[in-house]
């Protein structure tokens, strides 16, 4: 088992845990692996069903021993016990620790869920990340099947194809179907696979609602949900006060480059879907890099109405680097121009990057350019 960056930080947690990821991130073997004394799964219905009639069950099942761990998984399936967990914190005199796990935030927030302020702390895990693997990721791997865990550790590159080709079928029934998050299954099916053909870009909803033929505000509404499930990110365009016009559309990725090779049924990352896969992968490395070692990190890009553009502005509370991503292996001149509007626009000092696919580091007109691994080291990621 590939061991998980955050596991020290739950386990020194000296409040309960509530661990947000996608499906398929390891959450609960993550959870497994700090040897819970019980385990109450919410997913396996006939359990889901006990504690959806008893709101007593919680109670009923701690008071039959001495429990100072308690895992409940997939919270969100059921946001009320959340309620029962504050009134037995409250009351304890040895609190137990709760771990939590969740797949959607979106229940937790729409239903109004009681988070446990000042009881809870919230943590995010996503796919492995390069420095989980010591730094030594397959790029081209990563590219073409992702870095699910499980998908990760499968020697057998048909299995990991098969297994991504039904992460949307599975999401769709367990995760949409299951849980009511809308009555239009067709309609959401559809949309999302016509966002899989469009990720990367910038956030179009007319464009996106008209190819998958519903309205406008259904495609606003099936956008959240995928966001709230944790299937698809934003990236928020750069913002600050000054006159220069930006363009203010997000871009948006999915959650990692097999899923979305999945969805999209073709796992070759082929000339023309290199640079998209490449933007998906290192988008996805820094803010899951930062989520695992539980760090803030702030991505969005820049873009002027006049096309001037950098694929990534990167702050980190210490400093902003503005990264061009770049699917070569080698790199031998530099186009200033979108570097250069951002200098001009942000007006403070900042750090210009290259990251690419290459295995050398070097400076070419004052730009580093790095191998996309070096960038998160830069960041200490």
């Amino acid at each position: 088992m590939i061991h998980r960056h955050l596991t020290e930080l739950l386990q020194r947690s000296k409040k309960s845990v509530l661990l947000l990821g996608p499906r398929q991130t390891g959450k609960s073997t993550l959870i497994q692996s700090l040897h819970p004394a019980l385990t109450i799964n919410l997913a396996h219905e006939p359990t889901y069903l006990q504690f959806a009639r008893n709101p007593a069950e919680l109670e009923e099942r701690l008071a039959g021993g001495e429990f100072h761990t308690v895992f409940i998984d997939e919270i969100q399936r059921l946001p009320s016990i959340l309620n029962t967990i504050q009134a037995l914190l409250d009351e304890s005199r040895s609190p137990v620790k709760y771990y939590l796990t969740g797949s959607s935030a979106r229940k937790l927030k729409r239903g109004g869920a009681n988070l446990l302020p000042g009881r809870l702390h919230t943590y995010r895990l996503g796919p492995l990340v390069a420095s989980e693997l010591a730094y030594r990721m397959d790029t081209r791997r990563a590219l073409e099947t992702g870095t699910l865990p499980g998908i990760w550790t499968e020697t057998d590159v048909r299995e990991r194809q098969k297994t991504l080709q039904t992460y949307a079928a599975t999401y769709l029934k367990e995760e949409i179907q299951a849980e009511a998050l809308t009555r239009n299954i067709e309609g959401f099916s559809r949309f999302l696979f016509v966002v899989a053909a469009e990720a990367g870009k910038v956030l179009d909803l007319s464009k996106l609602a008209g190819a998958a033929g519903i309205p406008r505000q259904s495609a606003l509404r099936f956008f959240e949900i995928l966001e709230d499930t944790l299937v698809l990110r934003r990236c928020d365009a750069f913002r600050k006060s000054a006159r220069r016009r930006l363009v203010q559309h997000p871009r948006f990725f999915f959650f990692d480059t097999g899923v979305l090779n999945g969805l999209l049924n073709n796992f070759t990352a082929s000339a023309d879907r290199l640079g998209g896969l490449f933007e998906h992968l290192v988008f996805n490395q820094l803010l899951d890099s930062a989520a695992a070692r539980d760090r803030h990190l702030r991505v969005s890009s820049y873009r002027t109405e006049h096309g001037a553009e950098v694929d990534f502005i990167v702050e980190d509370g210490r400093e902003t680097l503005a990264v061009e991503v770049k699917a070569l292996t080698t790199v031998a001149h530099v186009d200033p121009r979108g570097f250069r509007s951002f200098a001009q626009y942000y007006g403070r000092r900042h750090r210009p990057i290259i990251a690419y696919l290459g295995t050398t580091r070097k400076a070419i007109e004052g730009i580093d350019v790095l191998p996309w691994h070096t960038l998160l080291e830069t960041l200490r990621l």
